[in-house]
Formats: C-alpha cells, structure tokens, sequence
C-alpha cells in the first residue's frame, strides 16, 4: 500500500506522520526556521517547501501523496441549518452562508460540506461547512510539489479531530469532547459532542508568554528560554515563576469552561484532553486539572490507542494523524 504524509504546520515545529494504510511507519517534529509562520500563515510558501524536502530527506521519508491540516484566520468553519437539497445545490449556495464573515469576494474562495444530520419532518440538513482561499489550496500545491509530494487531501484542523473522534466512538460510546491544544502562540479549546462540532474558544495566550517570563527572569535570551522550558532545563518547570504562569492560564481556562457550561447547560464535559507542544508539560496540566477540577488526558493516547501509544511526541502529532484518517 502506498505511503502518504500527513502533514500540520504550526509555528513552531513541522508535525509529520507517514502512513502506509493504518500503520505508522514514521513520524516527525522538526522545528520550524523562524519567523516562517506568523499568525497562522505560512510566508514563503517556496522556502517552506524547500524545508519540508529537507526534513523528509534528513529522515529518510518517501512519499507519493499528502494530506494537509489547514489553518489561519482566513480558513472558516460553521455550523449551518439549510432547507433539505441535493449536494450540488448546497455547494451553490453554501457561499451565501459566509457572506456576513469574509470580507473578501466570495467567488475566490473554496466551500466544501459534511453533513451533520437530516431532519426529514422538517425538510431541513445541518452541515459542517468549511471556505478556504482558493489562493491558499494552490499556494499549498505549489509548496508540496517543491518537496515531491501531491496535494490528495486538504481539510481544517476540526476535520481532523472529527475524524478522529469517529474512529474513536467505533469502540467506544459518544460521548462531550474538549480537546484542549497548548500551542505556543495561543491555547485553543474545541468542543465535540460526539463528531458533532460544537464550539472552539481561542486564548490569546500560551507557551510564548511563559517563555518571555522565563527570559526576562533568568536574563537570557528567548529562544534559550523556550528550549529551557521543553526540556525542563534544571527542573524550570518547577519554579514558583513559571508554576503562576501556568496557574495565570489555567484561571482563563477555568473561566472559558464556566462560560461553555453555563452557554452549554445539557453538555456531560467531564474530562480535558490536551494536545500540542505543552501537553508534555506535567506542571502546566496539573494547573490545568486543579482549576477546572476536570482530569487531563493525552488526546493521542486516547485516540491513537490501536496506532501506537509510545510514538515520541504524540501529542504534538494528533493533527497530523487526524488529517490521515478517511483516505
């Protein structure tokens, strides 16, 4: 069976995890050069296309295809009720659905469709509706074809956890979802009832505020401080510091959650699964569960439990592997 890359960009590091049908035959986390993504955006599509040939060759990866996650401001999701249609008939009018969010022109962007459910009394669909710049989907083609690789599938972040959380509930009962990631430039909180999205929350806070704490505390400069931070460089993670900075965002956390569940009256949240670059982070998950007063998982071993629960790194890969899942 042929390999194909599932890739995730982020600020940081470049996630990748090449599947040959169901199995994990490598994964991948490199750190990004810097200031090649901000904001979400990748720069110079070129440069990054040149990096990610590099990283795969330095890792011995070969693949034909690649699936990728695809993130940033100008990447819409919504929740849409329409009047029951064919398929063809809600991609002509799901543009309409978005007018009042782009401000571009509608007709440069891509909209594309899942159904969430039918209600056949009242003649009505709800879907998971998604637009992306056309601009973006032929710069990433352009980018992967730098590095060998043909674009086979290009969906949101959510559609990864979706499809995650479908794979998952095959084994296990449907259940509320909040997959917390702990990024670096901001902490981002989705919310599922089953694969049903229901709601994301955006911290505008993360890893890069308790590593410019650390700087200007320890007086170094704040790539050393991010590096002392993820290898918990004499025990940092420990200090009094940088324990009020994660309790300081657990707090916002907590106060996010109280909102969902007052907004949310009927959801079961009982319990956080993390991702991203702090989910490794012991101190900050244990401010975490403290202020919520909710138990923190590893959001790749729960959903990666038939993958492999010892791949270096999960965590930061859960995007990466969620994109793979349906092809």
């Amino acid at each position: 069976m042929a390999n194909v890359l599932g890739i995730d960009i982020g600020h940081e590091s470049l996630k990748l995890v090449l599947v040959s049908g169901k199995k994990i035959k490598k994964t991948v986390v490199a750190e990004m050069p810097e200031n090649l993504v901000k904001n979400g955006i990748v720069v110079s599509q070129e440069t990054m296309g040149e990096f990610l040939r590099e990283t795969m060759k330095a890792n011995g990866i070969s693949a034909g295809k690649a699936a990728l996650v695809m993130m940033g401001e100008r990447v819409y999701i919504r929740n849409v009720t329409m009047p029951l249609m064919t398929g063809d008939q809600l991609l002509y009018n799901l543009p309409y659905e978005f007018r009042d969010y782009i401000t571009e022109e509608l007709k440069d962007y891509i909209f594309d469709y899942a159904v969430r459910s039918v209600n056949e009394e009242e003649r009505t669909i709800d879907v998971l509706a998604a637009a992306v710049p056309k601009e973006l989907i032929e710069s990433s083609r352009a980018m992967l074809r730098k590095a060998g690789l043909k674009l086979a599938k290009a969906a949101p972040l959510i559609s990864s956890y979706r499809a995650l959380i479908r794979e998952y509930e095959t084994k296990n009962e449907t259940r509320d979802y909040c997959i917390l990631n702990l990024g670096y430039q901001s902490i981002r909180m989705d919310v599922f009832h089953g694969e049903e999205y229901l709601t994301t929350h955006v911290l505008d806070t993360g890893l890069s505020t308790v590593e410019r704490m650390m700087a200007e505390t320890m007086g170094v400069d704040e790539h050393i401080a991010h590096t002392y931070l993820i290898t918990n460089h004499k025990d940092c993670q420990d200090s009094d510091e940088c324990k009020n900075a994660f309790t300081n965002i657990a707090v916002e956390l907590m106060r996010t959650m109280n909102f969902l569940r007052y907004s949310m009256q009927d959801n079961n949240l009982d319990e956080i699964w993390v991702c991203g670059g702090g989910a490794n982070i012991s101190n900050l998950k244990a401010a975490i569960a403290e202020q919520l007063d909710m138990p923190v998982y590893s959001a790749w071993e729960k959903f990666c439990q038939d993958a492999n629960k010892n791949v270096e790194e999960g965590d930061s890969l859960l995007q990466a592997m969620g994109i793979l899942q349906d092809m």
